[in-house]
């Protein structure tokens, strides 16, 4: 007897420790047979998505990326693409007319002495503004291509997550209902002992309390196991039918101490540079706007008086005296100093997400080790022992229901343990997916 209490309470102790790890519960997403022979597993929904494909689609890809993630991050690239060639256009020229010399007093009434003069304008961009204007739509563009990186990083974040959940869910809907069976089974035997007179009726009050609580239970499981699929489904935009990859969920790769990364080439760190970037382009746009346009036209003018024709040409320069740019200057420089600011933070807020997730991971494992190991084998030895005793008469059935509690919260924080590492696994591999597309990359 003290056998199976010292093996329930520590197997109790460890399913204590590993309840405080839970998975992250699925978002709902959008709608359009996912099947596999075999166990569908995390690669093949995510294929079937789309995040490993390229955003942006070749003149070959007729079809658009399913996601609206990955559509409205293509959109992204196209609409700064658009916004480069934009850039690199030249002011259109101008046509000036002017009618002179009419409508007056004596020989200026009527339109006997009009002059007429029609010329063509050309302005000229001087101070480099469209090389300073194709530079920031260049760097803008490169910001978009590595938010399109972070929109595919994301999404796999969130199928990963969603497909640990449709997992965990179910295999905690398979605890509950083999535990819904041998709640029935021990109902059964109780009914039995009582026939006989060999136990008191209130063991089978107990006993049918246990049965009922346990199919609640276990109809939960199911319905929340079925709701997890639907959400999966939702994301992957097919129907998901067929068995999942529980063998990949079973499975906890080895951890260590922390150990500091290089945040250089994460995805975080690579759009705060972005955005330093396309500020300092914002400097030079700014810079070269201080430099006044000169216009420099050309035309004929007509005398009506003498019938003779003149060329004419002028040049218009803009006087800066209530705006001469400074003002912009100023605020560009400023945002520069903020995006740097910002990016200098970005290091120390990756460098520290990816220390805790580091410890996620570890802890996580740590914890699934001793759950599904010597913890869940002391909780099945001990309600093994336990149905003996009891079936047998030598155990009173609080020791049988106490060990069959035990045995089922072990295998559910079992299960909770091994979502938390691969939802902290997935968390990590994101903090630490690296930037594919380098600022002026395709160009």
């Amino acid at each position: 007897m003290k056998r199976i209490i010292a093996a329930a309470l520590a197997a109790a102790s460890i399913a204590t420790t590993a309840t405080a790890q839970t998975g992250i519960a699925p978002e709902p997403a959008s709608t359009p047979v996912l099947h596999n022979g075999s166990a569908l597993t995390l690669d093949d929904v995510i294929r079937a998505v789309g995040v490993d494909r390229p955003t942006v689609r070749s003149p070959q890809q007729t079809m658009p990326p399913p996601a609206p993630a990955l559509s409205s991050a293509a959109a992204g690239i196209e609409a700064a693409q658009a916004a480069r060639r934009v850039a690199g256009l030249r002011p259109n020229p101008q046509i000036q007319g002017q009618f002179e010399n009419v409508i007056g007093s004596g020989p200026y009434r009527g339109t006997s002495s009009a002059e007429t003069t029609v010329a063509l304008g050309v302005p000229l961009e001087l101070g480099g503004k469209r090389p300073a204007r194709v530079a920031l739509a260049t760097a803008r563009l490169s910001r978009a291509e590595i938010q399109a990186e972070i929109a595919r990083a994301d999404l796999r974040l969130r199928i990963t997550q969603l497909y640990v959940d449709t997992v965990a869910a179910e295999r905690r809907a398979q605890v509950l209902s083999e535990q819904a069976g041998i709640a029935s089974n021990t109902l059964r035997i109780a009914t039995a002992r009582i026939r006989v007179g060999a136990v008191s009726p209130i063991e089978g009050q107990r006993a049918e309390v246990l049965q009922i609580n346990a199919q609640i239970a276990a109809d939960n499981a199911a319905r929340e196991a079925q709701a997890a699929r639907l959400n999966l489904a939702t994301v992957a935009g097919q129907p998901i039918v067929g068995p999942l990859d529980f063998a990949w969920f079973d499975r906890v790769q080895g951890y260590g101490p922390v150990e500091p990364v290089d945040v250089d080439g994460t995805l975080a760190l690579a759009a705060a540079q972005a955005d330093v970037k396309s500020a300092t382009a914002q400097v030079r746009v700014a810079q070269s706007l201080r430099v006044p346009d000169v216009t420099v036209s050309a035309g004929a003018r007509r005398l009506e008086a003498t019938k003779d024709i003149a060329a004419v040409f002028g040049v218009t320069i803009p006087f800066p005296v209530f705006n001469n740019g400074s003002a912009l200057v100023a605020q560009s420089r400023s945002e520069e100093r903020q995006a740097v600011a910002q990016r200098n933070l970005a290091v120390i807020d990756t460098q520290q997400a990816i220390t805790q997730a580091q410890t996620e991971v570890a802890n996580a494992a740590a914890t699934a080790r001793a759950a599904g190991g010597p913890g869940l084998a002391a909780a099945q030895e001990a309600a093994r022992i336990a149905r003996i005793g009891w079936a047998q008469g030598k155990f009173d059935q609080i020791a049988l229901l106490d060990a069959e509690r035990t045995l089922s919260l072990t295998r559910q924080a079992h299960v909770d343990a091994l979502a938390a590492y691969h939802n902290a696994q997935a968390r990590l591999e994101r903090l630490t997916t690296p930037a594919s597309t380098a600022p002026g990359e395709n160009r």
